[in-house]
């Protein structure tokens, strides 16, 4: 049998009497290692043991470290039969190598017996008067990157024991909390004597000269720290309740849906100035909108915002399968077409033509233009080069010659149409985005139409009162002098 035990979180009193006298009965003790203020205690009692702090010394990382001393004491097991096998604190609070004791045991039938034991969590909550029932999160800085932080109840991280993982640590904890946030620093909770706690701004953590092995932090709850996601469903439940705003009461996804609309414009704005600020600002204008919705899916019954999630979550899985599977993607052009073709599936698209059909009416007229061209030509309908499209430019520039000057609006409209058409064609072999294009012009056109108003303010005249002519030899000049 191999037998598991706790030496507590580093006092001699922590030490449970069963633990006591399991090793001064036993042979075959192992510790994990001796850098422990309650090992000296067990040399005093003459307990012989074998430690595996050599392994420390000899692995790259902590999983390496864990992983062998696991392996190892299955084969001293294999040897001798009974083993004891010692660490620090709990062996079920933050033992990775206790862990992977019970996993290799469980596959190979091996008995283990897994004493009680004091954990310097106990330590830490009776040295800073914490009640778990509040709510307590306890993580191992080792695993930062796997875990959600959460304002609303109090978080311990273990093993914080240099200035390098402490530092890791800050920079973690300073994507959630404000920097100033107030932590408590704990070394040797427990220890008698050796027992320091302190309360220090969150950054100066990795500043404090006395981390070590025995070192921990608790970050205290905290509901009015950083605002996060949770605190904007909130925000807009209470916004929607009856006591909250009449506007936001009266919204439904039908009056939200021009919203919507200008934020996303707005974000293209922001970014298109390379405004840093104001995109960060219009992006939660654009999530605003989502928990809106959200919000008001709830409230009817159908939907709420982790559907919202759980959707957006299985899709890009699902639509990423050379990332999350076992499909290969060279290159940004076969992600493309794998996208499409699981697209194509999910949505139930029996035809060619259907595929064409679901690109969105709402879209504005040239995006949706360009997308539903796009999709013709991956299937090979399309033309062999740019020359095509130019040529069929001019032929609707002809028939648009041709009727024009009728009273057949159908048909002015039509052929208009296809004249549009053909210049988005022109745009998409020429990898021409044909809004940004038509929105560079307009701006174009703004900026000289501006240069004309005021030469003409210059000349105390009213645009009103210039001929067309006097207007056109301030636009060429316009074009001379003004650039984008």
């Amino acid at each position: 049998m191999i037998k598991v035990v706790g030496l507590g979180p580093g006092s001699i009193e922590s030490i449970t009497l069963g633990t006591l006298n399991l090793l001064e009965g036993s042979k075959n003790i192992f510790l994990r290692t001796k850098k422990h203020p309650t090992v000296k205690f067990l040399i005093d009692k003459g307990i012989q043991f074998e430690t595996y702090d050599n392994q420390y010394e000899s692995n790259e990382n902590f999983d390496e470290v864990y992983k062998n001393i696991a392996e190892d004491i299955i084969e001293k097991h294999k040897t001798f039969g009974d083993v004891v096998y010692v660490v620090p604190g709990h062996p079920l609070v933050a033992e990775k190598s206790v862990s992977n004791i019970l996993k290799l045991s469980k596959d190979k039938n091996i008995e283990v017996e897994v004493l009680p034991a004091v954990s310097f969590i106990d330590a830490v909550m009776e040295a800073l008067k914490i009640d778990p029932v509040e709510g307590i999160k306890i993580i191992d800085a080792f695993d930062m990157k796997n875990q959600i932080f959460d304002k609303r109840i109090g978080t311990i991280i273990t093993q914080v024991y240099n200035k390098f993982i402490a530092s890791e640590v800050k920079l973690f904890l300073l994507e959630y909390y404000k920097a100033d946030t107030e932590i408590y620093f704990v070394r040797a909770a427990g220890v008698k004597n050796e027992e320091k706690i302190k309360r220090i701004p969150l950054y100066e953590l990795d500043r404090q000269e006395d981390i070590d092995y025995l070192t921990s932090i608790f970050i205290p709850k905290d509901i009015n720290n950083t605002k996060d996601f949770n605190d904007l469903i909130d925000i807009i439940e209470v916004l929607r309740s009856k006591d909250g705003c009449p506007w936001d009461r009266e919204q439904n996804h039908d009056s939200l849906k021009r919203c919507l609309i200008e934020e996303s414009y707005e974000v293209i704005e922001a970014i298109e100035n390379e405004d840093e600020d104001l995109l960060i600002e219009e992006l939660g204008d654009v999530l605003l909108q989502v928990v809106f919705h959200a919000q008001i899916g709830r409230e009817e019954g159908y939907f709420n915002i982790n559907d919202v999630i759980i959707g957006i979550c299985n899709k890009m899985i699902n639509r990423h399968p050379h990332v999350f599977g076992e499909v290969v993607a060279k290159n940004s052009e076969e992600v493309i077409n794998n996208w499409d073709k699981i697209k194509y599936k999910e949505q139930g698209l029996n035809s060619y033509t259907d595929n064409l059909k679901h690109v969105a009416k709402t879209l504005p007229a040239l995006i949706r233009a360009e997308k539903v061209q796009k999709k013709a030509a991956n299937i090979g309908f399309d033309w062999k080069d740019v020359e095509g499209p130019m040529e069929k430019l001019i032929e609707e520039i002809k028939e648009v010659k041709e009727v024009y000057k009728t009273d057949n609006k159908e048909r002015i409209l039509e052929e208009i149409g296809d004249l549009i058409f053909s210049v988005v064609n022109i745009a998409r072999f020429l990898d021409i985005d044909p809004e940004n294009a038509l929105n560079y012009t307009i701006d174009k056109f703004i900026k000289r139409f501006e240069f004309i108003e005021i030469s003409a303010q210059e000349k105390n005249q009213d645009l009103e009162e210039m001929s067309i002519e006097e207007m056109n030899e301030l636009w060429n000049k316009a074009k001379s002098s003004i650039s984008l």
